[in-house]
């Protein structure tokens, strides 16, 4: 059963996205559309479908639309047109209090740069999105140890979060996203700031986790993504070029495109 459907999603960056919208499905290059409109097409025409369970990768190089698809997904962008799907439910047209809901419910995101509140201690931080929803102190401390032990930070709740390496201080932003029981878990490139060890830790525990959750990664990483991703999409410019179960991906993929960057001779 999909959990997450993306339907028909075009995001441009701009002041006039609608007449950049309409020169796209006219059939326009990107090039041409800035120069006419000044408008920048970050996210072309993608279709995707993510199930309950699975683990989900989307790579690609630099600037490729990978992390801007991601931010669409739990609308910190809205979508110039398209749907996302979520549940059953299309949240790019959500009101703001709705939006609000699903995000303290339903999904939860792990930002490559942790976006932590430095002046807390770690529980304190993994605890503040619950703390926000309302939930008593002792319930949300309860839940928020918890989430700590999962991610192995047992005895690291009372430090300040500045105190902390950069991996360790990863692991607490995904703390604080499971400390509120998502279904949806978005994680932008987690394993940037870890060494190997720490990586195999994430990676075991994502495995775990899985189970109760979907999982949609943005990572440069190959190899993470050959371990742990049940599949795999590829963007390039924006497009969604190919995706499909990981194993075919990186051993045979349709595309040329795909095929070079997986080998590594792109460009």
């Amino acid at each position: 059963m999909s959990k997450i459907t993306i339907k028909d999603l075009y995001l441009i960056f701009g002041n006039d996205k609608q007449h950049a919208l309409r020169m796209l499905k006219e059939g326009k290059s990107k090039s041409e559309i800035l120069k006419e409109t000044g408008c920048t097409v970050a996210v072309k025409d993608a279709n995707l479908s993510v199930r309950e369970g699975e683990i989900f990768v989307i790579m690609g190089l630099s600037g490729s639309g990978k992390s801007t698809l991601l931010r669409c997904i739990n609308r910190l962008i809205k979508p110039t047109s398209g749907e996302v799907i979520i549940n059953g439910r299309d949240i790019s047209n959500v009101t703001d209090k709705e939006l609000l809901r699903i995000r303290r419910k339903e999904l939860a995101m792990v930002f490559q740069h942790f976006g932590l509140l430095p002046h807390r201690s770690v529980l304190h931080n993994i605890a503040f999105g619950l703390e926000l929803q309302g939930v008593k102190k002792q319930e949300r401390e309860h839940r928020a140890m918890e989430s700590m032990q999962l991610v192995g930070l047992k005895g690291y709740e009372n430090q300040m979060v500045g105190e902390l390496s950069g991996g360790m201080q990863q692991r607490v932003g995904l703390a604080r996203a499971l400390a509120n029981d998502p279904e949806v878990l978005l994680m932008d490139e987690p394993a940037s700031a870890l060494d190997p060890i720490a990586t195999e830790k994430l990676e075991h525990g994502m495995e775990e986790l899985k189970k109760d959750l979907c999982i949609i990664i943005v990572t440069h990483n190959m190899q993470q993504a050959m371990r742990i991703s049940d599949n795999t999409a590829f963007f390039y410019m924006g497009e969604l070029v190919e995706h499909g179960p990981t194993k075919k991906i990186f051993s045979n993929a349709t595309e040329e495109k795909t095929r070079q960057y997986v080998s590594g001779s792109f460009g």
